[in-house]
């Protein structure tokens, strides 16, 4: 596996970096069984001021950290600063809750005779972390696992080595202790063998289900806790009594933000027939505000894919879609040529569940269309598929619109906004787009013992 960077707006190699040893894998394996051992002895305080230190050294150089993202994996920086800022909330959050989220839980009540609840940590976490959010889906396992007192070994996606190694640089400059984290440009089968190996106790993966299976089967062997957050064929239901301009701006962002590679972006477009045709005219009209252009201009709206890989991959899968019977109502579905990994934006519509690629995951700026009619049809369309991470529903009707969205099979509904991640609440999905909850205090206790205490 090579760790390249490669800049996907002009196809120019910045950096390739040598792949971890089997030397350095042990070393890391090492260093986190000795912080391990050395944090059972230290107050979630100590590690709460370490992790504040942390969250501070990503504030304060926001855009040095945010240039790796925009180069690496080409998202416009805005967005890049954005998520630098994020990745600092996220740590902030646990350095403020992860104690209280931690503390003892009494059962006395319900066991009739003292009882109580304990949480620690149980050993090393691998995080296997995608390119598309380089660093708040790594920040969303190591801050809450640190304050744990669990040390995190990442390996990251190969296209993002830079962010990885900004990361762990991060970590160094607020003096988080040896051990704690370390990043490893790791190969597969030496990721299954930490997994295998007694120092390690948990996995967490973000990333495809491909990639999800063999993980969770290589934990599933070794009996090891594991968290999937893999793919997603998101919903976005248009209600009939809609506010009109809030659900196209807010569909359009939800789609084509991070130039649509977001697990839980708005994918599938549920309208109802009553604001169907308005909804689509201004829809195109918002897609069309959206701009290719070097990410690093502040004033570019779309960014290119990840890769060429990338690229070649929707390519292929628009190819399919059409080829099943879809049809596209905007946008060029002419392959983007030249040494970027641009892709036109596109709204197609007919797609039939015995198209091939109904229930794939078409990451990019791709919105699929549908028009439905009552909340019967709805809940047909939305729960047909084999993916369940998130959805979003546009209704000026709050209560109805709460109803439809506890009957839809995901794992979190944003009402007339786009769904995002925040600390506060849990993120996970159900279905073949995972198990296990990341952020809030559910999060900090996915890979904690969990010990009760009678008498």
């Amino acid at each position: 596996m090579a760790y390249r960077a490669v800049n996907p707006y002009n196809g120019k190699l910045i950096k390739e970096f040598a792949p971890s040893t089997d030397t350095e894998v042990e070393e890391a394996l090492t260093a986190a069984e000795n912080f391990y051992q050395n944090a059972k002895k230290q107050s979630f305080e100590q590690r709460a001021k370490q992790l504040a230190a942390l969250a501070a050294e990503f504030t304060k150089n926001c855009d040095y950290y945010a240039r790796f993202i925009t180069t690496n994996m080409g998202k416009l920086i805005n967005d890049a600063q954005a998520e630098v800022k994020k990745t600092a909330a996220f740590a902030q959050y646990y350095v403020d809750h992860g104690a209280a989220a931690l503390a003892n839980q009494d059962y006395s009540a319900s066991a009739k005779q003292p009882a109580h609840l304990e949480f620690s940590s149980i050993g090393a976490i691998v995080a296997v972390e995608p390119w598309n959010f380089p660093y708040t889906q790594v920040m969303r396992v190591f801050a809450p696992n640190f304050i744990l007192g669990n040390p995190v070994i990442l390996k990251h996606a190969s296209i993002v080595p830079e962010c990885a190694n900004a990361f762990e640089e991060a970590c160094q400059t607020a003096e988080i202790p040896t051990g704690a984290f370390k990043n490893l440009f790791a190969s597969y089968d030496q990721v299954t063998t930490m997994i295998s190996d007694a120092r390690v106790q948990g996995v967490a993966l973000t990333g495809s289900e491909k990639a999800g299976a063999k993980i969770a089967a290589a934990a599933g062997k070794n009996i090891k806790k594991s968290t999937m957050e893999l793919g997603g064929t998101d919903v976005c239901v248009i209600l009939d009594d809609a506010d009109l301009n809030k659900a196209v701006v807010g569909a359009a962002k939800g789609r084509l933000n991070n130039s649509g590679q977001v697990c839980t972006a708005a994918k599938r477009y549920l309208v109802q027939s009553g604001i169907y045709d308005d909804f689509l005219a201004e829809l195109k009209q918002e897609f069309a505000k959206y701009q290719p252009g070097n990410p690093l201009d502040e004033n570019t709206t779309l960014a290119p894919l990840s890769s060429k890989s990338a690229q070649k991959t929707l390519q292929q899968q628009v190819k399919d879609v059409l080829a099943g019977g879809a049809k596209v109502l905007w946008g060029d579905p002419t392959p983007v040529s030249g040494p970027g990994a641009f892709f036109n934006p596109l709204i197609i519509s007919g797609m039939k569940f015995d198209n091939p690629m109904y229930d794939q995951e078409l990451f990019g700026p791709v919105a699929q269309l549908y028009r439905v009619t009552d909340e019967a049809d709805i809940l047909r369309i939305a729960n047909h598929s084999n993916y369940g991470l998130g959805g979003a529903i546009y209704s000026e009707n709050l209560p109805a619109a709460r109803a439809l969205a506890a009957k839809i099979e995901t794992g979190q509904v944003a009402i007339n906004q786009p769904l995002s991640s925040i600390p506060e609440l849990p993120f996970g999905g159900v279905k073949h787009s995972g198990y296990g909850r990341e952020l809030s205090d559910l999060g900090i206790r996915e890979f904690a013992n969990i010990k009760t205490i009678l008498g």
